[in-house]
Order: structure tokens, then C-alpha cells, then sequence
């Protein structure tokens, strides 16, 4: 008697894999599902090739004597300026104001991240227990105007509440206490006056992506946490940071990656209040060598080194990121 043939049904593990739908055609759906976003973006994605990729391109002065006036135009300047190699990047190995710019960039940006970083989080979490909504809408309200400021108006308040004849001032010379109080023109204080002025500015709108992060957060999580017992302070602890550690991580990346660019504008307006030697950074050296001096390749060459510093600290960062177990700017292959 013959036994029929009977196959073994076949295991999920075994079957065969589903055919991959080949990639032109996957392509083609995915265009097909996202072109109305791809217009939108083609807006945007051609401001910053026009104004922000295709200047790259100018970076060749740096290896040239470049001169505006070598030609008509600045192809014809470019073609007919000579060539330096690699003089302008030797250059600031001997440069004292260059290594001495780029010392308060680097304590300014050190200052603003131990002492402003953690202030809209901070903030964040203290708006996020606020129950009452009209008490919360106009806090972050008053939070975020100062950011609309601009920095002359923030260096005007900050001379009127603390400069020489600023308000503390006179309280002061009311009380007998001091004569001479004036902290808007002290060297050895403007690196904690620069990082309040930051603070004061930019911290309550700092918070919009912290709270965004905080909406997400299961409320169940809460409910649960409190049913066993746990206070708002473990909460907190157990809940409420966790849920906000990856945002933390990202923008601590990137706060890293943008520590040799602290702005100009800030530190030009006070300049002549606490000299050059305080209040000199990368972004105002390269304004006053290249725009003011007419040194554009030197200017060029140290716009290309703080370029390419500031890209290996996001990679370091980026890095740190990984260790900790987070994503970052980019997800580890």
C-alpha cells in the first residue's frame, strides 16, 4: 500500500521571502505619493543652493592673493589674482589675534552651553506643570518676546539696568555703596554679561521644541507612575526626562557642532565699550579682516579651518551621542 507524499506544512521561518518590488518602481510610487511636498520644498531647497551652496565654490580665494580690483568682474579678479598655495592657512599659526579670537569663541560658547543650555529645559518642564492654560499661554508669551529683540535693543536694556548710569548704579550711589559701578564697559566681566544677554534673549524661545516633545508623552505613563506611588519628583525622573532625552541629545549635537559660530552682531554693538582683546570672536575677526581690511583670502582660509572644525565637532558629538544610546543628527549604520 503506497504511503501518499505528504509535505510538511512550511514554517514561517522557511518560506520564501515576498519579491521585492524593484527600486525604479518604488521610486516612481513614492514620487507619484510625494510630489506635491517636493514642490513645496523646491522653493527652499533652491534659496539654499543659490545663496548657501554655490558661494562654496568662492572658497578658492583662500589658496589666492585675491584682489576685487584685478579685474572687471569677480570671475576676471579670480582668473587674474595670484596663486598663494597654502600661505593664508600658515598664516594664523602666527596670528595673535587670530588664537586669541578664537580663545573667547570658544569660552563664550563653553559659557553659554553649561549656563544656557539647560535653562529651556528648565523652563520647559516648569510650564509643562502648569495646569491652568491661560496662566500658561501668557508665560510663554513674556517668555518668548525677547526673542523678537533685536541685539541693539538687548544691549540698550542691558545699559540701562547695568551700565554706568544704568539703574543698579544708582541704587548704588543712593546707598553710598559704590561710585564707579558700570559692568557694560568691564573686560573680565563681559563673558558672563554676553551669556545672560543670550539667555535673557533666546531661552524662553528655546522651549517651543521641549514642550512640543512634552505633548507626546502618554499621559497613561503619569497615571500609571502615580497609582505606584511615585511623587511628582520621580515622575519627573522616571517619565518626563527620559521622553525628553532624545530631543536633549540632538540639540546638545548641534549646540556642540555650532560652538565656533556665536554670532557678530552681538559682540561688534559692545566692541568699543571692552576693547577688541575681550570681546574679539571668529565671526567678527572675519568681518573686520576681510570686509573692513580688504583681506578677503585670509578672511576666506579662516572661514574654510572654522568650517571644518565645526563639522569634526559634530561628528564627535554625534559619536558621544551613539554611546549614550541615542540617534543624534544621523542613526548609526
Amino acid at each position: 500500500m503506497s504511503v501518499p507524499d505528504h509535505q510538511p506544512p512550511v514554517s514561517p521561518r522557511t518560506a520564501p521571502p515576498p519579491p521585492v518590488e524593484p527600486r525604479r518602481a518604488a521610486f516612481r510610487h513614492r514620487l507619484r505619493r510625494d510630489y506635491p511636498l517636493i514642490l513645496m520644498t523646491l522653493p527652499a531647497v533652491g534659496l539654499l543652493v543659490v545663496f548657501a551652496y554655490v558661494p562654496i565654490a568662492g572658497n578658492v580665494i583662500a589658496f589666492q592673493f585675491y584682489s576685487p580690483y584685478a579685474g572687471d568682474g569677480f570671475f576676471d579678479s579670480l582668473a587674474n589674482s595670484a596663486w598663494t598655495g597654502m600661505e593664508n592657512f600658515s598664516r594664523m599659526l602666527d596670528d595673535r589675534d587670530f588664537w586669541n579670537a578664537a580663545q573667547n569663541t570658544l569660552l563664550f560658547s563653553s559659557l553659554q552651553l553649561i549656563f544656557y543650555f539647560p535653562v529651556p529645559i528648565a523652563l520647559a518642564l516648569l510650564l509643562n506643570s502648569v495646569l491652568h492654560r491661560h496662566v500658561r499661554a501668557w508665560t510663554q508669551a513674556v517668555l518668548y518676546l525677547p526673542h523678537f529683540f533685536s541685539w541693539v535693543l538687548v544691549v540698550t536694556v542691558f545699559q540701562q539696568l547695568f551700565g554706568g548710569a544704568g539703574l543698579v548704579a544708582q541704587l548704588l550711589r543712593d546707598w553710598g555703596w559704590s561710585d564707579g559701578f558700570d559692568l557694560m564697559t568691564d573686560p573680565g566681566f563681559f563673558k558672563w554679561l554676553v551669556t545672560a544677554q543670550v539667555m535673557w534673549k533666546d531661552a524662553g524661545w528655546g522651549i517651543i521644541v521641549f514642550l512640543a516633545a512634552l505633548s507626546t508623552v502618554n499621559t497613561e505613563l503619569y497615571e500609571s507612575a502615580a497609582v505606584d506611588g511615585a511623587g511628582r519628583a520621580r515622575r519627573m525622573w522616571h517619565v518626563t526626562l527620559p521622553a525628553l532625552r532624545p530631543v536633549v541629545a540632538l540639540l546638545l549635537v548641534l549646540q556642540v557642532g555650532n560652538m565656533l559660530t556665536v554670532g557678530g552682531e552681538q559682540y561688534l554693538i559692545q566692541r568699543t565699550a571692552v576693547g577688541p582683546g575681550a570681546s574679539e570672536v571668529l565671526d567678527t575677526y572675519v568681518w573686520h579682516t576681510g570686509i573692513q581690511s580688504g583681506d578677503f583670502s585670509y578672511a576666506a582660509a579662516i572661514g574654510i579651518v572654522k568650517g571644518v572644525f565645526s563639522v569634526a565637532l559634530v561628528l564627535a558629538a554625534n559619536r558621544v551621542a551613539h554611546a549614550m544610546g541615542e540617534q543624534g543628527v544621523y542613526a548609526r549604520r
